[in-house]
């Protein structure tokens, strides 16, 4: 299936494009006192605020050589069209405090470009976390924040390490990911590689991700979200959720995870909600074209989803998932428990779609099996295992 953007992406993308073959006005953090194996906090925040005070296109550039950066936060709105291209590698503070390492607030028409690397040296801090199993645990840094960015591209960057989530993006609207790297070890803890909440019309396309928690992971509000050609592995799959654990959750909709392979994953696609959940929705989530290698449970809906017993695990969840489909997807699974949709008792799922599931056990303890509980899914085309229903 091809790539599928609307027409907002497209025009944005048009205009990114012709802005870019505009001369920019370059801003070499190296001008502003930046020295290599040094300490560059100040000259990228000074470099920044000179490129986001200039009218006209803009271009912060960090050449190649490795830098050390403290927390940042690079802050808009600014004058014109904004560039940070970063060829060199930065690395964040082994020992560090607060949420975020660098963060974007509140820029249009932006892009963070370049074949550098942003190592959270988050080796440390994952030994010294308790967010596995604390859920007052103290809060790590992110590697890289956008918050309420609008007409953005980031692409060919690499994240690498990050203590706690790579990318977070919150309120965003109009971003692409294109080519993105993340990297992290399998045992690093709550390390997901792109979170996504409370945002309209992300595109994660042509990335590659390996960490130790989510590839990529939806929140509640997002909205018009496109997920293609994703390699994931390892890491926890490609989720949406978990949702409903906090009041006033926005609904999600409109999502699409296209043409991805997963590989030694946990799981693989999945929707997760709490019990015991304030009320909420899920809806039009469509997954098409996955391949999965030896990946734990290759399809989930989990709406009693309870890590550690944080929840009231006997009261419903009050999260409506509606219109899903999970076409085509094709591999094997590591658990013998293939396809896994357990739905709520209190709102049970409706309109999900099953065609064309090809999942064969690794194990030898029998064929993979369908589970299914509060739902009654529609099922057509091949079904390896064979389907919880009859065919409708």
């Amino acid at each position: 299936m091809g790539l599928r953007l609307n027409i907002a992406m497209i025009l944005m993308l048009l205009l990114l494009k012709s802005i870019g073959n505009i001369q920019a006005s370059i801003f070499d953090v190296k001008q502003y006192g930046a020295k290599a194996n040094a300490d560059i906090t100040q000259a990228l925040t000074k470099a920044w605020k000179a490129a986001c005070a200039s009218t006209g296109q803009s271009k912060v550039v960090v050449p190649g050589g490795t830098y050390m950066l403290g927390a940042v936060p690079l802050e808009g709105p600014c004058k014109g069209p904004i560039e940070l291209q970063v060829l060199g590698t930065l690395q964040a503070p082994e020992q560090q405090t607060g949420d975020s390492w660098i963060s974007f607030n509140h820029v249009d028409f932006f892009s963070l470009s370049g074949s550098g690397t942003f190592d959270g040296q988050g080796k440390i801090a994952w030994g010294q976390s308790e967010c596995s199993k604390n859920k007052y645990c103290k809060q790590l840094p992110i590697n890289i924040r956008f918050n309420f960015i609008t007409n953005a591209i980031i692409r060919d960057i690499t994240s690498l390490d990050s203590k706690q989530f790579h990318i977070n993006v919150l309120g965003c609207k109009n971003v692409t990911f294109e080519r993105v790297t993340i990297k992290a070890p399998e045992t690093s803890v709550n390390t997901d590689g792109i979170h996504v909440g409370r945002s309209t019309g992300i595109h994660i396309i042509d990335t590659n991700i390996g960490t130790g928690d989510d590839c990529v992971s939806l929140g509640d509000g997002s909205q018009d979200i496109t997920v293609e050609k994703v390699n994931c592995g390892p890491g926890h799959g490609i989720s949406i959720g978990s949702l409903g654990k906090f009041p006033n959750e926005e609904p999600v909709s409109g999502v699409k995870v296209i043409g991805c392979t997963l590989t030694n994953t946990m799981t693989g696609v999945r929707i997760k909600t709490w019990p015991a959940s304030s009320t909420g929705s899920a809806s039009n989530m469509h997954f098409e074209d996955i391949i999965m290698d030896n990946v734990g449970n290759p399809i989930i809906i989990d709406q009693v989803y309870c890590p550690w017993n944080q929840c009231q695990a006997k009261m419903p969840s009050r999260i409506k998932i509606s219109n899903v489909s999970f076409v085509n997807i094709r591999g094997t699974s590591k658990f013998k428990e293939a396809v896994k949709l357990v739905c709520s008792k209190g709102v049970p799922c409706e309109k999900v779609e099953l065609r064309d599931i090809d999942l064969k056990y690794n194990g030898h303890d029998g064929p993979p099996t369908y589970h299914c509980i509060n739902v009654k899914p529609t099922i057509s085309g091949n079904q390896n295992p064979p389907a919880c229903t009859v065919k409708a």
